[in-house]
């Protein structure tokens, strides 16, 4: 079983990240479609949605939203929100969003807090892209918030600790083949050891812009973090592309 579909739905995963920062993902998502000037009941997919936090306020902004996620877990989490215009589906996002889950094309997509980078082999990569631009408009757009290659590679630590409630994680990372590899290692409530991992390949802006335009995009701005300020490749955290649909 591929490590994501494992550690994703287990109960640590969402113990480890229940404390996400949600006022900057608010806020970021604000910028965003302000800059992206979408207007109210755009049709907006959240690809990787977690357990829907961006997906809910996307809605409450005014926008007819869609989340999808590979963990049923999360899937099953998000259900207790669904209503008109916002509803939510299990999918991995390397098999067609168009004709299985839409039939209408749609204003916008978003991958967003690094949902990308999971496949070892890159024709999963090229699914990813194609089936994204299969459920676009023309001229619509995709969102890809992904890591910084060489701001990871700089500022990577090696060992920390993160104590949820009673559980202490133990975390370790490292680069390798163009890998940023995080082992996580931590007890359970009752004493009963567990170890995952998660691995993210560290595409660099050149390869993520290849793949874009072979896909049928053309790079419309690449952001450097979430306060939507430009893109520096020694400094910013983020390198998140706007993608237009050609």
């Amino acid at each position: 079983m591929a490590w994501f579909k494992e550690w994703f739905n287990t109960p640590y995963y969402h113990i480890l990240y229940k404390d996400r920062d949600f006022q900057e993902a608010e806020n970021f998502i604000s910028h965003l479609t302000d800059f992206l000037k979408l207007p109210k009941g755009s049709k907006i997919i959240d690809l990787a949605c977690g357990k829907g936090r961006h997906s809910v306020f996307l809605h409450k902004m005014g926008y007819d939203v869609l989340g999808v996620d590979l963990s049923e877990e999360s899937i099953l989490f998000t259900k207790q929100f669904e209503t008109s215009g916002l509803n939510f589906e299990v999918h991995d996002m390397r098999d067609e969003i168009f004709g299985n889950l839409v039939d209408e094309k749609v204003d916008a997509v978003f991958n967003l807090f690094t949902s990308f980078g999971y496949f070892e082999d890159e024709n999963d990569d090229k699914k990813v892209f194609s089936s994204v631009r299969n459920a676009l408009k023309k001229d619509g757009i995709f969102v890809l918030d992904f890591l910084n290659e060489r701001f990871v590679k700089n500022t990577l630590v090696p060992e920390t600790i993160i104590k949820k409630g009673e559980i202490d994680f133990f975390i370790k990372k490292r680069i390798e083949n163009q890998h940023v590899i995080k082992d996580i290692i931590f007890k359970d409530e009752n004493g009963i050891p567990h170890e995952y991992f998660e691995k993210v390949k560290l595409h660099t802006v050149e390869e993520i812009t290849s793949l874009a335009e072979k896909s049928g995009f053309s790079v419309e701005k690449i952001f450097g973090n979430y306060h939507l300020e430009d893109f520096d490749l020694e400094n910013s955290p983020r390198c998140i592309f706007i993608l237009k649909s050609n």
